[in-house]
């Protein structure tokens, strides 16, 4: 009997004694969670996916911390994470895509699809957490010997392959969150339904006619240039538009009935402008569509142009000084505004990305080499970010623009971008930036045409009335060759909350004893 109440007497003691420790660990958690008058500026923590020449598919998590302070000398605080880092894939992969994000305020799970198509003719599917992982004392990180810190996301899963087209993959893209659509170079366009991921309509493109090819060319049956190389779909979906390899076209295709709208040569005077000569293959390498679908620009080795609506072309791009082009994206840098204000955005093969203003023309008129056809007249260059002597010595081959709407930042883009050299490089720039780089390029052209006047009456270019922008924040070294690179920005825990799923089992458990235990202690 005495031995029942001892035992008894401790048992409550140790009960007692866990309630003390819990309620000490919850008011320390409220006094870590400020007030919504008093909270700080909120860090962005962005997720990165790259894809290599190795067949690796390496997942980093950055958080990019907000100073506090109006100096401009504060240093941003950088941290680099790995989540995953597998080989995906038999063979290189070649493109990425992400379905449409999630909103903060919507029910349900908070989970984006990750897509990623290599030369192995696989599609692999993938589902990633849209908050970032615990990062204080209680997560365990993974040891490694490389330095680098690593941090599973226990919410990132994988979730299968499709292996219905024949051929390396060449583009993926998520139009909504029902469709993904896949292009190969055995020049088919699937369309696969994501609630059972079966494919639902195949376009079949033809296959590019053989010319110009040399009459000892061993290349076997089948083995000529052949594929798609890209797609851009319209804003409306129901309009897609195609370029692929070994023809000098592009197609319409109607996405209601799933056939072949329409075809547009490049003709002579299109190819010269953008330097694509007799030796050259003359196809398009990238395309995609405006926002509001009223311009779409086809992109080539060493040039693009942008064509209108009606398909006639109305601007033409050529980097000065002539460089080779990697990646192509539309992208909205009014962000203060009510109204969209687009610039075209190129990465280069010396490290540039380039800013244009598709809207209004370049003083520096391009000269038409074919006397019976006006010139195209030239995109404005707005700025440039990157390059040999900012940072940035390799290639770009590709990158993502972020706007941060989180508290604390104010206008500011984040620019993630990748090269062959295996760098990953944020970048921020702010909305202001392209404004004040807009009205200094406009009067530096002022000031050379008016001093060129009795140098024979040549006009200046494009490289002297540029405005460098944009500021780097830190680089981390995958130590891979990347192909294509996919990012965005997560969500936030409201209030410091943290997912239950990161929470260990035997945490769960204890809480649950205790919980019962207080029950049971109510109900005596």
């Amino acid at each position: 009997m005495a031995k029942r109440k001892r035992e008894d007497a401790a048992g409550q003691k140790q009960d007692a004694a866990r309630k003390a420790i819990k309620a000490e660990t919850n008011a320390q958690k409220e006094k870590q969670i400020p007030s919504p008058d008093q909270q700080p500026p909120s860090a962005v923590t962005v997720q990165i996916i790259t894809g290599s020449y190795e067949r690796v598919l390496h997942g980093i998590t950055t958080t990019i911390s907000k100073p506090s302070t109006d100096d401009e000398s504060a240093s941003q605080t950088v941290q680099f994470i790995d989540n995953f880092l597998f080989q995906a894939h038999a063979s290189a992969i070649k493109c990425l895509a992400l379905g449409p994000l999630p909103d903060q305020a919507s029910p349900g799970s908070h989970k984006v699809v990750l897509a990623s198509g290599g030369t192995d003719e696989r599609v692999n599917l993938y589902t990633l957490s849209a908050f970032p992982p615990l990062t204080d004392d209680k997560s365990s990180s993974i040891p490694t010997l490389a330095g680098n810190k690593i941090l599973e996301n226990p919410k990132n899963r994988e979730l299968g392959s499709l292996m219905h087209h024949s051929s390396a993959i060449t583009a993926l893209y998520f139009p909504t969150g029902s469709k993904l659509l896949s292009a190969a170079e055995d020049n088919t366009i699937a369309v696969t339904r994501t609630r059972d991921w079966s494919v639902v309509s195949t376009i079949k493109a033809p296959r590019p006619k053989v010319q110009d090819r040399p009459s000892g060319d061993t290349a076997p049956p089948g083995g000529a240039p052949a594929g798609v190389n890209d797609f851009a779909v319209h804003p409306s979906m129901k309009l897609m538009l195609t370029v692929g390899r070994g023809e000098k076209c592009m197609r319409l295709w109607n996405l209601v009935t799933g056939k072949r709208a329409g075809v547009l040569n490049f003709d002579r005077h299109i190819l010269e402008t953008v330097l694509e000569g007799k030796h050259s293959t003359g196809e398009g390498r990238r395309i995609s569509w405006d926002f509001e679908g009223e311009e779409f620009t086809v992109a080539f080795e060493r040039g693009a142009v942008v064509f209108g609506i009606d398909s006639v072309p109305t601007r033409v791009i050529l980097p000065s000084p002539r460089t080779k082009l990697h990646q192509m994206k539309y992208i909205d840098v009014g962000m203060s505004g009510a109204s969209k204000r687009q610039l075209l955005a190129l990465s280069t093969e010396d490290g540039r990305i380039l800013f244009y203003s598709t809207k209004a023309s370049d003083p520096t008129q391009t000269k038409s080499t074919d006397n019976s056809k006006p010139a195209i007249p030239a995109a404005q260059l707005i700025a440039q970010l990157g390059g040999k002597d900012h940072g940035q010595s390799g290639r770009i081959k590709d990158f993502e623009s972020l706007p941060v709407t989180a508290q604390g930042w104010n206008s500011t883009f984040l620019v993630v971008t990748s090269g062959s050299d295996g760098a990953v490089k944020i970048w921020m720039l702010t909305e202001g930036e392209f404004h004040s780089s807009k009205a200094e390029s406009a009067k530096t052209v002022r000031n050379l045409k008016s001093s060129s006047k009795g140098q024979n009456g040549a006009l200046p270019s494009a490289t002297s009335a540029v405005a460098q922008v944009g500021k780097l924040l830190g680089t981390y070294e995958s130590g891979n060759r990347i192909t294509c690179m996919k990012a965005f920005i997560m969500l936030a825990p409201d209030n410091g909350e943290i997912d239950d799923s990161n929470l260990s089992e035997s945490e769960q458990e204890e809480e649950a004893d205790d919980d019962d235990n207080s029950e049971s202690e109510n109900e005596n």
